[in-house]
């Protein structure tokens, strides 16, 4: 696990990178549930709580940034986030920044939008945006391809499926605890790899914007 002051140069030196090897991410499969996994009772999942607690550093998915610039948030995932390393991968930037190329020009609420994730974006220190690398990427393929069968994922499904199997695979091989509003897709990959720490909450109704 890296240490709090350790940069994502540090992480990602040439003495440090994990190329693709081919057995490594087809051993995933491993671990193929081999039949449709249903979502279990809340009271056996990971959720945050009204109350924030210490702990490891966190990685974001996608949905909490959003939730930020929406307003619906939960206080908790606040003080969370104040009192824990907080990490960026660049699957939810790019998730942010697909959203921008989707933006309309004759909308009169793109403005407001870009506004909201360029401050995010640019809000997210270098040293904890996390890159996800080769080896990641190689097992978070056959994870994603292996779920979409089992759950029967639609095409869209599927690489959603690609992203949250990416981000799940980096919080792993970096000790990191993943933060999510994605109950349903999380709780599959908590079954599938149980190994995997992750960090559920619900948002709230539209409050503020962040």
């Amino acid at each position: 696990m890296p240490c709090a002051g350790r940069s994502i140069l540090t992480w990602t030196s040439d003495s440090d990178i994990v190329g693709f090897d081919f057995g490594t991410a087809e051993r995933v499969r491993r671990s193929d549930p081999g039949r449709t996994l249903a979502r279990r009772a809340d009271d056996h999942l990971p959720y945050i709580g009204d109350e924030a607690s210490a702990g490891g550093p966190l990685l974001l998915d996608t949905c909490v940034y959003i939730d930020q610039l929406k307003g619906t948030a939960p206080d908790a995932v606040d003080r969370l986030m104040d009192i824990r390393i907080v990490n960026h991968s660049m699957v939810a930037v790019g998730e942010l920044m697909f959203g921008l190329g989707q933006l309309r020009e004759d909308d009169q609420r793109s403005p407001a939008v870009k506004a909201g994730i360029e401050r995010l974006v640019r809000a997210m220190p270098e040293h904890r945006q996390l890159v996800p690398d080769a080896d990641v990427i190689g097992r978070a393929a056959v994870l994603a391809g292996m779920l979409g069968r089992t759950q029967g994922y639609a095409n869209d499904d599927k690489m959603k499926a690609l992203n949250d199997c990416t981000l799940f695979l980096q919080t792993e091989k970096f000790g990191l605890t993943l933060l999510t509003a994605n109950i349903a897709e999380f709780d599959v990959l908590l079954q599938v790899r149980p190994q995997g720490r992750v960090l559920l909450y619900r948002p709230v109704p539209a409050r503020r914007a962040k």
